[in-house]
């Protein structure tokens, strides 16, 4: 951004810094590459609330586009006008700013953007919104607030589950940590928090995680700097359960960046090799960072930038970890841009890079091996349906059934959905290679 862009950037009020971020969003651009450049901006004071309408507007994208068509006389076919109208109801529906607040930012920003035409509009909406609140609200419940492509796909993979499973989406997901045991046990963790009157609760699934009752700085916490846990979500902290013993064995994590997965191998186990694999080289340095922060022992740990559809091991490997690419729409929780991101289309792409990347690392494993196929996806064409075309290709791959009492049992391979309070929707099925 130069600097005189930058000056009148600065001179925009806060909802217009967030109508700017929501239309980067609405063109395709992730929040993540966007909001530090954009958060830079707002004043100090003002970033939490920045950050709570970016990612609650984002988070009732489709909620509010349901409520606010029957307001219209005619489409709008104007994004930054839209982004205005969901802010102001966002803001009257959702929050605990002061209506009149809410409407006369909101118009402003309208007026700073250069919409002074059409902010008329906006102000008559929110007013009428306004005053008819509770109506609002009940309709802004009811919608299941995804796009209609996504909410067709999950009502015919989950028929039973799809309402709870919309309502669990827009929640905000949980804080979830995962104590390094190398260090300290999470009943001692505990007690440290409890000193430090930091509300906290064990993780039912995950033996090792607790979630946190309160939002805060991270690396504020106890421990933080000297890598007493990372933070990483219940379900994907059941990986390191259902893998076996990996002491004395060669490991690959396929898809390591940013070294959640790759961290809690070297917790549990003591490898021979682990190799972490990416093609992403900037997201790999996020590997060697955190495994430093941990004191985790990285003598036995190769790190390296390849694409996983045509890596070939030296030698062949003992236990494959394979966190595939995806839709990630189990994770829409913590990454509501994902809601307007994502496209029906990418969906038959993803599912043919997942065959690719499977069809290659299980060249590398050895007979007596596991693969452990992993996915951040509630979408069964990803996940039971792509191990499906996997097992029928493949003579000498038996699936390893594992015996929980978490997730819905598939016919190959357990399933996790998004709940309130609880983690996100992953999906796990183990492989043995045979000869």
């Amino acid at each position: 951004m130069n600097q005189s862009n930058q000056s009148s950037a600065k001179n925009l009020n806060l909802r217009a810094q967030v109508i700017k971020t929501l239309l980067a969003v609405q063109n395709g651009q992730s929040l993540s590459s966007v909001l530090n450049q954009h958060i830079n901006i707002v004043s100090e004071r003002d970033r939490g609330l920045y950050h709570e309408l970016t990612l609650g507007c984002l988070r009732q994208w489709y909620s509010l586009k349901a409520i606010t068509l029957p307001l219209l006389t005619k489409p709008l076919d104007n994004e930054a006008l839209e982004s205005c109208l969901y802010l102001g109801l966002y803001q009257i529906l959702c929050t605990r700013i002061p209506v009149h607040a809410a409407i006369s930012e909101t118009v402003n920003a309208a007026k700073q953007l250069g919409f002074e035409p059409m902010s008329g509009l906006v102000n008559a909406i929110l007013r009428r919104v306004s005053r008819e609140t509770d109506e609002f609200q009940t309709a802004l419940n009811n919608t299941h607030g995804l796009p209609s492509w996504l909410f067709k796909r999950l009502k015919k993979d989950w028929p039973e589950q799809v309402e709870p499973l919309c309502q669990a989406l827009k929640q905000v997901a949980p804080l979830t940590l995962r104590v390094n045991e190398r260090q300290v046990s999470r009943n001692e963790y505990l007690e440290i928090l409890d000193e430090e009157q930091i509300d906290a609760r064990p993780c039912t699934l995950s033996d090792v995680g607790i979630v946190l009752e309160q939002t805060g700085n991270i690396t504020h916490l106890p421990g933080f700097e000297e890598g007493g846990f990372s933070v990483q979500d219940e379900h994907a902290q059941l990986c390191a359960t259902l893998l076996p013993n990996l002491d004395n064995k060669v490991v690959v994590d396929a898809c390591a960046a940013p070294g959640g997965k790759a961290a809690h191998i070297l917790e549990r186990f003591n490898p021979k090799k682990l190799i972490a694999l990416d093609h992403d080289a900037k997201r790999l340095l996020r590997v060697s960072e955190n495994l430093e922060r941990l004191a985790l022992d990285q003598d036995n740990v190769e790190i390296i930038t390849a694409d996983a559809t045509t890596w070939q091991a030296q030698e062949l490997v003992d236990c494959i970890v394979l966190d595939a690419p995806c839709s990630a729409t189990g994770v829409i929780r913590r990454h509501p841009d994902i809601r307007l991101l994502r496209q029906s289309t990418d969906i038959a792409q993803t599912v043919a890079l997942q065959q690719q990347i499977l069809q290659q690392m299980w060249q590398q494993l050895k007979v007596g091996g596991t693969l452990l196929y992993i996915t951040c996806s509630i979408l069964k064409a990803e996940n039971e349906q792509q191990m499906a075309a996997f097992f029928a290709e493949h003579a000498d791959a038996e699936e390893i059934k594992i015996n929980a009492d978490w997730g819905i049992e598939q016919t190959y391979g357990r399933q996790l959905l998004p709940s309130a309070h609880a983690g996100d929707g992953f999906y796990y099925c183990r492989i043995r290679k045979l000869a």
